[in-house]
């Protein structure tokens, strides 16, 4: 009787090829250059409120910055990478991207975003996170991806459904975010469900030529 094999790890370190391109955007390591950009939207108590963090004010944007530039490079599981998105004709940086290796045996990934406000209604935000999808299933052939949010954030929650991710969890009051208790969701998609949504686009794009 035949068995499957599991596909193969990529060899470690791994660093991707950068800049990673999507149709309008790059994906590219943070840079100190970086700090006046990414403090405009980390000081906003709009963007944090639904983070673990801020808002930041100078000193911790810096330090932030400083240790998003490190995050370049996958060494082990519970690595990151930390990336900033920016809009390729105009050069603006509008927000910056998580991908995190939570294990190398279970071939489990995740992924996070925060993006300026000014930004939003672009589809920035969808189209980068589709990069790391594809980056942790075709590149890293991971199993499955998530991501976790706060239960109130229905703006992220709908970005996570427009990729196709599931909802699969609702934890109740399991965080003490801003002096009260508030849910967490949980989104996935496993490796066969993103290539279905794969074939899915190209078929779309085929039946557009032909038409």
């Amino acid at each position: 009787m035949a068995t499957s094999s599991a596909p193969t790890n990529p060899p470690l370190p791994y660093t991707p090829a950068y800049p990673i391109r999507t149709e309008r955007l790059d994906l590219r390591p943070v840079t100190d250059d970086d700090f006046a950009a990414i403090h405009a939207y980390q000081r906003l108590p709009e963007v944090c409120r639904y983070l673990y963090w801020g808002p930041h004010d100078e000193a911790a944007s810096r330090a932030s910055v400083a240790d998003k530039a490190t995050r370049t490079t996958l060494r082990a599981s519970g690595d990151f990478l930390q990336l900033a998105v920016v809009v390729r004709e105009t050069g603006t940086l509008v927000g910056d991207v998580t991908f995190v290796w939570s294990s190398r045996e279970h071939r489990q990934g995740g992924i996070g975003y925060v993006f300026h406000p000014a930004h939003t209604g672009h589809g920035y935000a969808t189209e980068a996170s589709r990069a790391l999808l594809k980056l942790g299933f075709e590149e890293l052939q991971l199993h499955r991806i998530q991501a976790e949010l706060d239960g109130r954030n229905t703006a992220s929650a709908r970005l996570l459904e427009r990729l196709g991710m599931r909802r699969e969890g609702h934890l109740r009051e399991n965080e003490f975010l801003d002096g009260e208790w508030s849910d967490e969701v949980i989104y996935a998609m496993l490796a066969r469900e993103w290539r279905d949504r794969r074939e899915e686009r190209r078929s779309g794009r085929r039946e557009e030529r032909q038409e």
